[in-house]
C-alpha cells in the first residue's frame, strides 16, 4: 500500500510539474524569440517524455500488482524460501539454484501467465532485473490475451 500511495504522490507532483512547465513553455514560444522558442518547445515536449514514461511504469506496477494477487489467492505464488541478505534481497547462488525449475516451467508451458510471472519473480530474485521485466511483461502480455479471449 505504501508503494501505490508514493506512486500515486509522484505522480500527482508530476502533473503539478507539467502544468507549472507548460505555462513556462507557452510564455517563451509566445516571446517570438528563435532561442525562446526553442527553449519553449523543450520546455513542452521534455516533461511530455517522462509524462509517458512514469505513465508506463504506473501502468506496469498496477498490472503486476494484478497478477500478484490472483495468483496469491490461487496459491500459485512461490514460496520464498531463500536465504536473505541483511538487505533483504535473496541470496543470489540459492536464487540461481532454483531458477531452472522456473525456467522449465516456461519451457513446458509457453503460453502461460502464470509461468512467465514465476520466472519473473525468479530472475528477480537472481538480481537480473532486465530479464525480470521483461519476463513479468510477457505475463502481462499473456494475462491480456487470454482474458480477452474468455470475454
Amino acid at each position: 500500500m505504501k508503494g501505490r500511495l508514493a506512486a500515486i504522490a509522484m505522480a500527482v507532483l508530476l502533473a503539478l510539474y507539467l502544468v507549472l512547465v507548460g505555462q513556462r513553455a507557452v510564455l517563451l514560444m509566445a516571446s517570438a524569440a528563435p532561442v525562446g522558442v526553442a527553449m519553449g518547445v523543450a520546455l513542452f515536449v521534455l516533461p511530455v517524455i517522462a509524462a509517458w514514461a512514469i505513465g508506463r511504469e504506473l501502468l506496469f506496477g498496477f498490472r503486476t500488482e494484478k497478477l500478484v494477487h490472483i495468483l496469491e489467492a490461487e496459491g500459485g505464488l512461490p514460496i520464498d524460501d531463500l536465504p536473505h541478505h541483511v538487505s533483504g534481497r535473496p541470496v543470489r547462488d540459492a536464487a540461481d539454484a532454483q531458477f531452472p525449475v522456473f525456467r522449465a516451467e516456461v519451457e513446458a508451458e509457453p503460453e502461460s501467465w502464470r509461468a512467465w510471472f514465476r520466472l519473473g519473480l525468479a530472475y528477480d530474485a537472481s538480481g537480473d532485473r532486465r530479464r525480470a521485466r521483461h519476463a513479468l511483461r510477457e505475463a502481462i502480455r499473456l494475462y491480456r490475451v487470454s482474458s480477452q479471449s474468455i470475454a
